[in-house]
């Protein structure tokens, strides 16, 4: 195994994914952190916003500037199981486009969603898993 795809398993594992789940990246621009996503894809099938069956997770990039949180988060559980998992990527502190953690402990529960932990993701992004309230693990 290379160093690069060990540092990608690295990082996939602090999302904990499993080899064989469909992940739905929703969101990725210009800005996302494309390491991100190509970690999550060296053990998760990573489809696009355009797949419409059922997915074990979402990966739901947002910044401030996206429009209304809970409008995402809703969005996002369209095509999520009742136990999948939603990664919510946003900006660190200090970067464009960061969101406040009380606007995410806000959002989330409108929506029937916990946050259960967060990750520094990126150089520039943390990840916030946010799970249904049925499912909480």
């Amino acid at each position: 195994m290379s160093v690069q795809d060990a540092a990608a398993q690295g990082l996939a594992s602090k999302f904990g994914l499993a080899e064989g789940l469909v992940i739905q990246e929703v969101g990725f621009s210009d800005d996302s952190d494309i390491a991100v996503s190509q970690a999550i894809a060296t053990v998760a099938e990573l489809v696009d916003e355009s797949y419409e069956d059922v997915v074990d997770g979402v990966l739901l990039w947002f910044r401030e500037d996206d429009g209304d949180l809970v409008d995402a988060l809703m969005d996002a559980l369209v095509e999520l199981t009742e136990t999948g998992v939603i990664w919510l990527m946003t900006p660190k502190v200090g970067r464009a486009g960061h969101i406040e953690p009380s606007d995410i402990s806000d959002a989330a529960p409108t929506v029937g969603l916990a946050t259960t932990s967060t990750i520094n993701a990126a150089t520039d992004w943390q990840g916030t898993r946010l799970v249904s309230h049925r499912s909480r693990k």
